[in-house]
């Protein structure tokens, strides 16, 4: 029978190879409760086919898993979402998505080995789940920005009204987005590289 088909899988296409030009590699993290848009972000603005591990969600997770929009919402991550983009020329960002439900929140910690920064995206719905999001990373010393995801008929409140809500400290960066958007999401990482290279410059970056 000839092997010639289906079975065959496609190679690499030419989007997805590193750019020559390319110097420097960038760890980030995207993080926050199930739900929040992180596989979306990664989608949006990845510049190569985006990896990702999403299963059907099921009767199974019922009283386990987080429902909350599950009418809407058939699908959860179960590894990771892995993605790609160049800032510059120079300076590429891989980029790893971490499943919201908490029973996979295990996985965080490998996914968080090695990355020089995080975006923390929040559901304004559902601001108490990224209280643990957070001390989370807090606690393995990853410096983060706070992203602010806008929901179709979602509430829209002040960036400051929100920061005291999560008791942000004042110099960590908070803003506001759409991850549907490339544009938006890439807004999102640049502020996320500008807040790194700061805390280079003040020697706060481990």
């Amino acid at each position: 029978m000839d092997s010639n088909g289906s079975d065959t899988l496609p190679g690499p296409r030419v989007e997805d190879h590193l750019p020559p030009t390319a110097q420097a590699a960038v760890k980030i993290v995207i993080v926050g409760g199930f739900g929040v848009g992180k596989t979306t972000m990664v989608g949006s603005v990845s510049e190569i086919r985006p990896l990702t591990t999403e299963e059907t969600m099921t009767q199974a997770g019922v009283g386990v898993d987080d429902d909350y929009g599950s009418a809407s919402k058939t699908a959860t991550t179960v590894a990771m979402d892995f993605g790609r983009i160049g800032i510059t020329e120079r300076l590429v960002l891989y980029l790893f998505g971490t499943p919201g439900q908490e029973r996979f929140w295990f996985l965080w910690n490998g996914l968080f080995e090695g990355a020089l920064g995080a975006v923390v995206l929040v559901d304004p719905r559902r601001l108490e789940v990224s209280f643990d999001v957070m001390g989370r990373l807090e606690e393995r010393g990853v410096p983060f920005v706070v992203a602010v995801n806008s929901f179709p008929g979602g509430p829209r409140h002040p960036i400051a009204e929100l920061r005291a809500a999560l008791d942000l400290a004042e110099e960590v960066p908070m803003v506001e987005c759409d991850v549907r958007r490339r544009a938006s999401s890439r807004d999102v990482l640049l502020t996320l590289m500008r807040f790194l290279h700061s805390l280079a410059l003040t020697g706060s970056l481990r």
